[in-house]
């Protein structure tokens, strides 16, 4: 795994170089023209129709039943506004996982090839209507698996562990593809993502805990005032883009190596980390 902490301590070095924060702000202005508008369009609607099928279907006297059975019934206000970011989360993810693959990444792909493979050969195995297909089907298989999970919230430490092994997945997946899209050829990428599928899903799963981290300062803030939801989501948006594009300069390094280490080995299949 000393592949997997050398590309993390190479992407930490760069995630704060005035090249990556600043074109951190392309898809952090994507995000908040969408979650923005979004929410200014929709925001109390959601709230009222989420406080109307609540009402409607006596949730309010569940929630508050399983609330005070686990010692939090001061959370009982707070149900719906807790529905309303659970919600909320995978969409929110899955657009800054999209605005990241599409926008940022061919960038970061430049900025880390220059920099630090400048001899590896340009092969193009994969193209920018693959990127935005795997992009679209990644999330929204990510979104729906998201929202099917949303009951083990129940119990914190298993919706953890869920939401991290998905992140690992939507990651690996989007972001293997658009790091070796531009530099591997066909065969190399299918066989490179193949052959350390393993790493790739760790490094996933790592950039899954600090996923964890928006949502959960979403949320926080939210059960302390109503007032602080909006500004919490343009705030989630923004960690949301920042830690993406930290994952994405930690699977470019990592995969970029990889090749550079097939390709000088002179192998036909891939060597393991």
């Amino acid at each position: 795994m000393n592949a997997v902490a050398t590309a993390w301590a190479r992407a930490l070095r760069a995630q704060f170089s005035s090249r990556m924060l600043l074109l951190s702000l392309l898809p952090l202005m994507l995000s908040l023209l969408l979650w923005g508008g979004l929410l200014y369009a929709f925001g109390q609607p959601l709230f009222d129709w989420l406080q109307g099928l609540f009402a409607e279907y006596g949730w309010f006297t569940s929630s508050d039943s399983i609330l005070s059975t686990l010692g939090l019934g001061m959370l009982k206000v707070m149900v719906v506004p807790i529905m309303a970011i659970l919600l909320l989360l995978p969409l929110m993810i899955a657009s800054s996982l999209l605005f990241m693959g599409v926008v940022a990444m061919p960038a970061i792909e430049g900025h880390v090839s220059r920099r630090q493979y400048p001899k590896l050969e340009r092969k193009e195995g994969g193209s920018f209507v693959g990127s935005v297909a795997i992009n679209l089907s990644s999330v929204l298989v990510f979104a729906a698996l998201w929202l099917c999970t949303v009951p083990l919230y129940a119990v914190p430490p298993v919706a953890v562990l869920v939401q991290a092994a998905l992140w690992g997945w939507v990651t690996s997946r989007v972001m293997s593809y658009d790091a070796l899209a531009g530099h591997a050829s066909t065969l190399e990428r299918k066989a490179l993502m193949a052959a350390h599928r393993w790493p790739l899903l760790a490094i996933g799963m790592v950039s899954g805990v600090l996923g964890a981290l928006p949502g959960i300062a979403w949320m926080g803030g939210a059960l302390l005032s109503m007032v602080l939801f909006p500004f919490l989501a343009v705030l989630s948006a923004w960690l949301y883009v920042l830690i993406f594009l930290f994952t994405g300069l930690w699977f470019q390094y990592y995969c970029l190596d990889a090749l550079e280490r097939l390709r000088g080995s002179g192998a036909t299949a891939p060597m393991p980390a």
